[in-house]
């Protein structure tokens, strides 16, 4: 923003001089660089104390952030994160057209799944899966309500790791299934009217006209929902899965230093939050081709 003023004041019952006698006088704000100032004295006292505060302690930290057990249980999470979302976004995907279907019965279904899984808490739906084996002994497939083909037992087939795959898993797929939702929902319905009376093909509305427009709404709640979920893993704990947290937790209870490895759990997660959100921005531009907002 700037201001205008003259050099010289004109004359009664003289027009205003051409624009090249006005002298452009930037405005000034002050606020905003006192602001800043403030901002930058708390962010330069902040690290002051992380340099200086020896409860930090950061032999400590630099020691163990790359020692084995701690990257074993990061490759834990990786895997309990990714495992999770290709298995509750694979859900979504089947949920979310059930929820829209003019199938009553499938309606339901799925709004009730939705409904159960996001109401109950992850830790809770964890320990839960962990003593299916005290419900069922076994499971089988064959016949309806009749005779089995085959049988496994609870206890060898729903470990610690599987019932916490199982856990996130659908967990996941509660709210994977309405962020596609919202995701078709965007899409305004008569683009497919138009391309069905012009007689294209279900399967190329879907691939040409749907899916690069929903994506679009799909893409930045997933990312959400995929950060959300690589912090949940932490919750896993309490099946003594050795992942990230859990394994901090383990060598800060043999030498006492908490802080240090808290602070390697806490790295570790900006870094791989991090790195997810690059992977949405270059997922992102390449579904916004050709969109200008």
């Amino acid at each position: 923003m700037s201001l205008l003023s003259r050099t010289t004041a004109p004359p009664p019952g003289v027009t205003d001089p051409p624009s090249d006698n006005l002298v452009v006088v930037p405005a000034r704000h002050p606020w905003r660089w006192i602001a800043a100032a403030a901002v930058l004295i708390v962010v330069a006292q902040f690290l002051h104390g992380l340099v200086t505060n020896p409860g930090w302690d950061w032999a400590t930290f630099f020691g163990y952030f790359f020692e084995k057990s701690v990257m074993d249980a990061l490759l834990i999470t990786l895997e309990l994160t990714f495992a999770g979302a290709v298995l509750g976004f694979a859900g979504g995907i089947v949920l979310a057209p059930m929820r829209m279907s003019k199938n009553p019965v499938l309606a339901w279904v799925s709004w009730t799944f939705i409904w159960v899984f996001r109401s109950v808490p992850l830790i809770v739906q964890l320990l839960f899966w962990a003593n299916l084996g005290y419900l069922y002994d076994r499971l089988q497939i064959g016949v309806p309500f009749g005779p089995g083909f085959l049988h496994f037992e609870t206890s060898t087939l729903v470990s610690a790791f599987g019932a916490a795959l199982l856990g996130l898993a659908l967990h996941e797929a509660a709210y994977a299934a309405e962020i596609v939702r919202a995701g078709i929902l965007s899409v305004d319905s008569r683009q497919l009217e138009a391309a069905a009376a012009l007689g294209i093909p279900r399967l190329r509305q879907f691939r040409r006209i749907l899916l690069p427009q929903a994506m679009r709404a799909i893409l930045p709640n997933a990312a959400n929902e995929l950060v959300n979920l690589l912090k949940s893993t932490s919750v896993v704990y309490v099946l003594a899965i050795g992942e990230l947290f859990y394994q901090v937790q383990v060598i800060y209870g043999r030498n006492g230093r908490v802080v240090p490895l808290l602070l390697v759990a806490t790295v570790w997660y900006v870094i791989l939050t991090a790195a997810l959100s690059i992977l949405q921005h270059y997922v992102e531009r390449r579904y916004s081709r050709g969109y200008v907002r």
